[in-house]
């Protein structure tokens, strides 16, 4: 089965239908849900994924944001084809060698770190700005995904 490590910026983008690679986004969710793809995604991304889709659920005026980002959060940890990592400590060194080496956002350094200890791809909605100087390094070491590629 094909593996990915998700960033958080894949999750927001498949729970906001409106989003601009929302399309793509959900693709990878069916092939998950299909048994076809496993998703790896590390703890601190789960983090980021409640903070962040609690502000989408409250600027959308969603009734109760957080019971519903609790919910996306408990559902993302149960599927089964959806693996949380991180209390593990030779993802702990990775991230940390990855977060000396790029300089990039902490969990962002998790997803890679994630991709190389568990032999899968890293997936991200775009390129931010401080990944596009270091694309052609994280193509090369992580094989790098990117959303807005299949747009």
């Amino acid at each position: 089965m094909a593996r990915a490590a998700l960033d958080t910026s894949v999750i927001i983008e498949y729970i906001d239908k409106a989003g601009l690679y929302h399309e793509q986004a959900a693709l990878v969710f069916s092939a998950a849900l299909s048994g076809r793809l496993e998703l790896v995604i590390p703890h601190p991304v789960l983090v980021e994924t409640y903070y962040v889709a609690a502000h989408v659920y409250e600027r959308l005026g969603l009734e109760d944001p957080k019971g519903r980002v609790a919910r996306l959060v408990g559902w993302l940890y149960r599927l089964p084809s959806v693996r949380v990592v991180g209390a593990d400590l030779r993802l702990a060194l990775e991230a940390g060698v990855t977060k000396l080496r790029y300089r990039l956002a902490l969990t962002d350094c998790y997803v890679l770190a994630a991709a190389k200890v568990y032999k899968c791809r890293p997936l991200f909605r775009k390129r931010e700005k401080e990944m596009k100087d270091l694309e052609e390094e994280l193509k090369r070491d992580y094989g790098v995904l990117f959303l807005e590629d299949y747009a």
